[in-house]
């Protein structure tokens, strides 16, 4: 991991997902399957969820590095969890998918050059953002959906 100012989130993001994995393979497939409340997601379809935001938010992490302003289609996260049956999964494919991709994605962050950090990033019609808060923010995310899994 190079040394620059964004490594702390990357190191964060990294340690987050390590720490969490051995309590994901705690939770029996069968449990993980069931919504947490009435009309709420399972704890499958938080993870999957948190797998789209991987993906989602690994193109912006690279594309942003390309330019200095860029604009990012939004997220239908009822669509993309709806769509990919992530309760038709196994949990233990689910949990190995998330946890590679985020530390694929803490990598990645930690390699983002300082120079690149204040590119202007919008999403869907918000106001920009920089690459910096994307980065940051996607941790912060990734530890609130972790905590309504029962996790953190």
């Amino acid at each position: 991991m190079s040394a620059n100012r964004i490594a702390p989130v990357a190191a964060d993001l990294k340690q987050t997902v390590d720490d969490v994995l051995p309590r994901l393979r705690a939770i029996s497939d069968a449990s993980a399957g069931e919504p947490r409340a009435q009309g709420k997601w399972s704890r499958k379809q938080i993870i999957g969820h948190l797998i789209d935001s991987a993906s989602n938010n690994h193109q912006r992490f690279v594309r942003a590095q390309q330019t200095t302003s860029l604009s990012f289609p939004p997220y239908e996260q009822n669509h993309w969890v709806a769509s990919q049956h992530y309760n038709d999964r196994s949990w233990n494919d689910l949990i190995a998918l998330w946890h590679s991709y985020n530390s694929h994605l803490a990598h990645v962050i930690a390699n983002i050059d300082d120079r690149h950090l204040a590119a202007q990033c919008v999403i869907e019609s918000s106001n920009p953002v920089t690459l910096e808060f994307l980065a940051t923010d996607y941790v912060a995310h990734l530890r609130h959906h972790l905590a309504q899994v029962g996790v953190v």
